[in-house]
């Protein structure tokens, strides 16, 4: 019976990485690799040299899918392994196929099944999966920078026309997108630099702009693999950050901390969701700006309540500095440049609903080894270093 349970378990995880596998191949194929964007030409004719071409299309999506799993898989053993050495009962990995998604996954998870009792166990299994995929995703970057092509590698792809005039003139990138970058789709995605990224790219030439990033396989599931170790890393309840955080500084600070913390995650969900609101009530005969602001008074005050708990104080304060600091910020900067923000929005509503603000306490707390304490700062470094606050939006 146990044998014929350890099957079905081995068999359900391996089918959702089997499907993550298929969708993350087929959503990399449409746009990473050096035959991505198929010429018009070449689609209106059939034959050998077409099966070749969407062949190449194929293994190109496999490359990538290989390299983003190849990183999920690290972080979460890393976690699994982690569970297993001080005896937590934990799940295999669960991965996420997600064929909507410009990467064909929500990323990969996995399931704790008994109480963390002590301090070092939990920095333990909450360190070690970020620590791993840092480690992991920063080898697939540093190949990456270490074998780019020249920059005439964009004549590989349909619909940058102009692009490639330009660097056949220069010799180089342009240093803002160019207005018919690419003719078959207006909207250019463009990913957020961080402060890691920038000095990693200053040792290398030929470093492509962020808005031709997802072209380059290697740097794409790089960036992604950073990425996705920061949003783990962020300091609030049940995420890894949270962990680390809650056991270097107590149940107390930490709970300062988080709070803090996730009113600064609300302050970026407002300045993306005002002017998508704004968007969204275009042609109505509403009055635009006030009528967004109401809205998002509303929902602002109902998200911070709910993470606080209704206390009074918190709540009131709180939604007077998310109110404030959005107005602030929107009248000192151009809206237009908080187009990615609208992320933030979805992190709030997973904060609130799923990792909540808060960690629980631990059963039994205990300090730290130096050891420990100096990874988990490092952890908070590197969370501060791969974070982005305009991760990926469109022109």
């Amino acid at each position: 019976m146990n044998q014929d349970l350890g099957k079905r378990v081995i068999f359900k995880h391996s089918l959702l990485f089997v499907l993550t596998f298929f969708t993350a191949s087929l959503t990399g194929a449409l746009f990473v690799g050096h035959t991505a964007g198929i010429p018009e030409d070449i689609v209106l004719f059939s034959g050998e040299g077409l099966r070749f071409y969407m062949g190449m299309v194929f293994w190109e999506g496999v490359l990538f899918a290989s390299l983003l799993l190849g990183f999920l898989a690290v972080h979460e053993f890393g976690h699994y392994f982690a569970a297993v050495r001080h005896g937590i009962r934990t799940s295999l990995p669960y991965f996420i196929p997600f064929p909507i998604s410009p990467i064909g996954t929500l990323g990969a998870v996995i399931r704790i099944r008994s109480q963390i009792h002590y301090t070092r166990h939990m920095f333990d299994l909450g360190a070690s999966g970020p620590i791993a995929g840092f480690i992991a995703a920063l080898i697939i970057l540093l190949y990456g920078f270490a074998t780019l092509p020249e920059p005439d590698f964009m004549q590989n792809f349909a619909g940058h026309e102009r692009l490639n005039q330009y660097i056949e003139v220069h010799g180089t990138f342009p240093e803002d997108p160019l207005s018919d970058i690419n003719t078959r789709d207006p909207d250019v995605m463009v990913l957020g630099n961080t402060m890691l990224f920038s000095i990693l790219a200053s040792f290398f030439d030929n470093v492509p702009p962020m808005w031709e990033l997802y072209h380059y396989p290697f740097l794409f599931a790089g960036w992604l693999g950073l990425f996705f170790t920061a949003l783990n890393l962020l300091p609030v309840g049940q995420l890894d950050g949270g962990h680390i955080l809650y056991t270097l500084i107590g149940y107390k600070r930490h709970r300062i901390v988080a709070r803090c913390f996730f009113l600064v995650v609300m302050v970026l969900a407002g300045l993306g969701a005002i002017p998508l609101i704004q968007t969204f009530l275009v042609g109505t005969n509403v009055p635009l700006t006030l009528t967004s602001w109401l809205i998002w008074a509303l929902i602002s005050l109902l998200l911070i309540a709910r993470g606080f708990r209704m206390e009074r104080t918190w709540t009131f304060v709180g939604w007077i500095f998310v109110l404030m600091a959005d107005l602030l910020l929107l009248l000192i900067f151009d809206p237009s440049i908080f187009s990615g923000f609208t992320v933030w929005i979805f992190w709030a509503l997973f904060i609130v609903f799923l990792v909540k603000i808060e960690h629980p306490p631990v059963l039994f707390e205990e300090p730290l080894t130096p050891g420990r304490k100096v990874l988990g700062w490092i952890c908070m470094i590197v969370f501060l270093l791969c974070i982005s606050p305009n991760p990926i939006y469109f022109l």
